[in-house]
């Protein structure tokens, strides 16, 4: 016998189902985001646990200098006649450590100072902007209160724009410039909008932690000892996206552009270090011999190494500076 159901029975019958399917679909969301809070809320935990245990494990190196009002640490080896002055890249989290290999190698002949600008390695955060200007007035001033006022100053990466606008201000204070895989003012790329406040929630949530930690240790094949990479892992951490960085991170694109209208000047005695290969920037070793094309004492050298030409080259790198400066006196 054939039982015909009525139009209302059936849709009752449809809705019902339909109840039962959307509440099992609240029910799988819910709890995915149950999960999901209880994840964030564990990584989170662990963050600042760990931001905690490292903060008391992260050993002292170097001076901390007065610098409009706030502390700059700077770290001094050798005893050498003529003064280097080394600035760090974008990001290098503890220059002081990341700078050891290259150190090591010049202290023999030359009295090597490191400055960590603010945010980076041992020295404080400050609110104030991080354009070049801000930042090449905190680095003449950390120096003049170590009365350096003559020195060879020797930039990795962006520290090719400070350099820049360093070597036209104070003039009378530098006598060469050295740039490691430094940057030029026309290189491309550098317009970026960065996503700075997902990079800010990255670092609050500990999630960044998290994704460095997966990411394997960037140190291992590198020529530093365990405790040297676990002091640099641990300051990483601590500097990684900090206030001071992001604000840097922002002022980027305007820096490079403003970069454009200086010209190193004609009389300074300028060496690159660079490497050899690089396929992120187009045409980066003819940008560099544009730059010095005007120079009397210039000197460009390529090496088949990574960015951070310093982590494998040091050697190399003091080895024929030395020799540049001595052609050239």
């Amino acid at each position: 016998m054939r039982v015909n159901l009525s139009e209302e029975a059936m849709k009752m019958r449809m809705g019902t189902r339909m109840k039962k399917t959307f509440s099992i679909v609240l029910k799988t969301v819910g709890v995915i985001a149950i999960a999901i809070g209880l994840f964030l809320a564990i990584v989170g935990i662990v963050n600042v646990i760990c931001n905690k245990s490292e903060q008391g494990k992260i050993a002292s190196y170097g001076q901390l200098v007065p610098v409009d009002g706030k502390n700059m640490n700077v770290f001094i080896q050798g005893k050498g006649e003529e003064t280097v002055v080394l600035l760090p890249g974008f990001g290098t989290a503890a220059p002081a450590l990341d700078f050891k290999p290259l150190v090591d190698e010049l202290s023999p002949f030359y009295k090597v100072v490191v400055i960590e600008p603010f945010g980076y390695g041992l020295s404080d955060e400050t609110d104030k902007e991080r354009n070049t200007a801000n930042m090449v007035s905190e680095i003449h001033e950390a120096l003049q209160s170590l009365k350096i006022d003559r020195f060879i100053l020797m930039g990795h990466s962006i520290a090719g724009i400070y350099g820049l606008d360093y070597v036209n201000k104070y003039k009378n204070e530098v006598s060469a410039f050295v740039g490691i895989d430094s940057s030029v003012p026309t290189q491309g790329g550098m317009d970026v909008e960065f996503p700075l406040e997902t990079f800010k929630l990255l670092k609050k949530s500990g999630l960044l932690r998290m994704i460095v930690k997966l990411n394997g240790d960037p140190y291992a094949s590198l020529p530093f000892d365990d405790t040297t990479k676990e002091q640099m892992r641990m300051i990483a951490n601590k500097n990684m996206n900090n206030a001071t960085t992001l604000n840097e991170m922002k002022h980027i694109s305007s820096n490079f552009k403003e970069a454009q209208n200086l010209t190193m000047p004609k009389n300074l005695p300028v060496m690159f270090f660079l490497q050899a290969n690089n396929t992120g920037v187009k045409n980066w070793i003819p940008l560099h011999e544009e730059q010095v094309k005007d120079s009397v004492h210039a000197k460009v050298m390529t090496f088949e190494a990574g960015h951070y030409v310093h982590h494998t080259k040091s050697k190399e790198i003091a080895e024929n500076f030395r020799k540049y400066m001595q052609e050239i006196k």
